[in-house]
């Protein structure tokens, strides 16, 4: 870990801004304990890192670990079709630690992610405890689709250290050429391009590729929301027209684009586990 001294203050006051290699990071923790954060926290653990995952309730924590073990993508569904050994997911299994306390999770941690739902002022909320709690060093990223990441920076003492990381429904699937993943990295004016690389190399090292997106706090959305909400209005005005109906537009991107869902189906299965609509086709914040 390098530190590096910020050579224009006043005399007798020396800043040192703690920056880490990607090799440094050894414990992640995941804030939060929906489908994203048991996937996330599932995915990091399975590829070596230590995790602790928070959550304000012992129900939410039993969730998730019975999602991520027990679970359509957890662990044991991953021994049954050859994508990791059985020793593989013990390791996986023991590499996370539970807790509902803020202090414990902020302990030692060297990157946290945050999955709480996308609501600007609740992230704010956390953002500010985080920073206050974890050391000085500790990368602070957050999972949301599409909100201000300089907003959630505002909110710390480090905004440089401040990320976003826009993972894929689900986070231990990797359904690209050669089985990799995508996750939107999306940098604030002020992240560092320390931080930048740091999180890029974490990712990388789960399988996934890192793509890196510069936040435009005006837009709800990053590169695939936005292309999403583009393809999924279109497809509203012409169920609207009257010209097709909504299993025909789900079937044209379906078997024409290769989508795996089209955006009517997509926004019905969303719907069904507390989604909202609208946020499916650009309409809502």
């Amino acid at each position: 870990m390098g530190e590096r001294f910020l050579g224009s203050q006043p005399p007798n006051i020396v800043f040192v801004v703690n920056y880490m290699k990607v090799e440094d990071v050894k414990k992640v923790g995941v804030l939060g304990t929906g489908v994203m954060g048991s996937g996330i926290a599932q995915t990091f653990a399975t590829f070596g890192f230590d995790v602790i995952i928070k959550s304000r309730r012992e129900a939410g924590l039993k969730g998730a670990m019975n999602e991520i073990v027990e679970g359509k993508y957890g662990l044991k569904r991953g021994v049954g079709r050859g994508k990791i050994t059985q020793e593989q997911m013990d390791r996986a299994i023991k590499r996370i630690k539970l807790t509902t306390d803020m202090n414990e999770f902020c302990r030692n941690v060297d990157m946290i992610t945050e999955c709480a739902p996308d609501d600007l002022n609740l992230k704010i909320k956390f953002f500010a405890e985080l920073d206050k709690k974890c050391s000085k060093h500790t990368i602070l990223a957050t999972t949301s689709s599409g909100l201000s990441i300089t907003a959630l920076a505002g909110a710390t003492q480090r905004p440089d250290k401040v990320i976003g990381t826009h993972w894929f429904n689900p986070p231990p699937v990797n359904p690209g050429p050669g089985g990799v993943g995508a996750v939107e990295v999306i940098r604030a004016p002020d992240t560092s391009d320390k931080t930048v690389d740091v999180v890029k190399g974490v990712l990388e090292k789960c399988g996934k590729m890192a793509v890196v997106f510069k936040d435009a706090p005006m837009a709800y959305g990053y590169i695939a929301n936005r292309c999403w909400f583009a393809l999924a209005r279109e497809a509203m005005r012409i169920v609207e027209e009257g010209t097709a109906t909504e299993t025909d537009v789900d079937n044209v991107l379906k078997f024409g684009f290769g989508l795996p869902l089209g955006p009517f189906e997509l926004s019905r299965y969303l719907v069904a586990r507390g989604g909202e609509p609208k946020r499916m086709f650009g309409m809502g914040k």
